[in-house]
């Protein structure tokens, strides 16, 4: 894919972190998203984020897989590591990385497709690994960049462009993660900031798998006649589907409501979203009441956002396993290798 260098110039009065950096130096290449897409919403939020906390850009890792979501980790950090792995295989890398070096901050960016269809086995033992990581979900339910096929968050009954229609149900990453047993689980919307950018502040500090499932619109493939999501099928009625969000092109929509109350987002037709922001007295730590509330909530059409459930006494990946405090590639050699008589040692375990 090709890159759009962002201008370096800044204004000398621009608000700076506790580094002395201020945002520009945490953005990246220019997005070549389609206008009004809420990944790009997605990757504001966690620009403001990173450069609030004040880490150092080098101190953070930026992994994905395949899919118009995983484009965009160039799009924030530019001063960061960077790998783009294939399809679904990011929580491999990701593990690897982990593993070698736990004094960074990763930040894995994937979508619904690389996630809940080819990666869903790759995401469900990063969570059972409980490895040290963000995970953000950017959820439109199709596979955008080859042109809009069902993804496994397609609600049944919608139908594609060319006019196949879903028969199959759809997988919440939200109730699948809290089944999966992750220890931090929270969902929001692309154009609610306010309470995006906290979510991935707490995310990035949580010692474990803190997911983030980002209801993200697609402005593309999921408007014309037969869609679930489409403007018309929304204006009409309201289904339970996993991401009902939409952008109109080129013009971004924010949301602002208080905790507890639901938003009906509308947008330039007329067309409407439900979202319901956690009341202050919900309790994040309680695993089953979070999967039933949640359940209830999508059965009445509400997406519920904010914190969902976190659990910080599970023992996060570096304990279970004792990785080495010292970075892997600050290792002597000698440390590293075992010999010919540790590694016949080693071999023989498995005779």
């Amino acid at each position: 894919m090709s890159f759009i260098a962002k201008p370096k110039v800044t204004h000398p009065s621009l608000p700076k972190n506790e580094l002395g950096l201020t945002r520009r130096e945490y953005e990246g290449a220019m997005s070549t998203l389609c206008a009004g897409c809420g990944h790009d919403s997605v990757t504001a939020a966690i620009t403001e984020a990173v450069w609030a906390l004040s880490i150092r850009p080098e101190k953070v890792v930026k992994l994905s897989g395949i899919g118009c979501s995983s484009k965009t980790t160039a799009y924030f950090v530019s001063g960061g590591h960077g790998f783009n792995s294939v399809h679904g295989r990011m929580p491999s890398i990701a593990t690897g990385a982990i593993a070698a070096n736990k004094d960074l901050y990763y930040i894995g960016v994937s979508g619904d497709g690389d996630t809940l269809s080819i990666g869903f086995g790759q995401f469900a033992h990063a969570i059972r690994r409980n490895i040290n990581m963000l995970y953000i979900i950017e959820n439109n339910g199709v596979y955008g960049l080859t042109k809009g096929q069902f993804s496994a968050s397609a609600d049944i009954g919608t139908k594609a462009k060319r006019g196949e229609e879903n028969v199959q149900p759809p997988i919440d990453p939200v109730v699948a993660a809290i089944t999966l047993g992750a220890t931090f689980v929270a969902r929001s919307f692309s154009g609610d900031k306010e309470q995006l950018v906290p979510l991935i502040q707490a995310g990035l500090k949580h010692k474990g798998f803190a997911l983030i499932d980002v209801l993200s619109p697609c402005v593309t493939f999921n408007d014309h006649e037969g869609s679930t999501k489409s403007y018309a099928y929304v204006r009409d009625r309201y289904d339970e589907v996993v991401d009902a969000d939409f952008v109109p092109p080129a013009k971004e929509i924010t949301a602002q409501y208080a905790a507890g109350e639901v938003l009906p987002v509308t947008m330039h037709d007329g067309s409407r979203i439900l979202l319901r922001k956690l009341d202050p007295s919900y309790d994040p730590t309680r695993r089953g009441k979070a999967y039933n509330y949640i359940r209830d909530r999508l059965a009445q059409g509400e997406y519920v956002t904010g914190l969902l459930y976190i659990d910080q006494k599970s023992p996060e990946f570096h304990r279970v396993n004792e990785t080495t405090d010292v970075p892997i590639n600050q290792l002597p050699y000698e440390a590293l290798s075992p010999g010919s008589g540790g590694l016949a040692k080693i071999m023989g375990r498995y005779r």
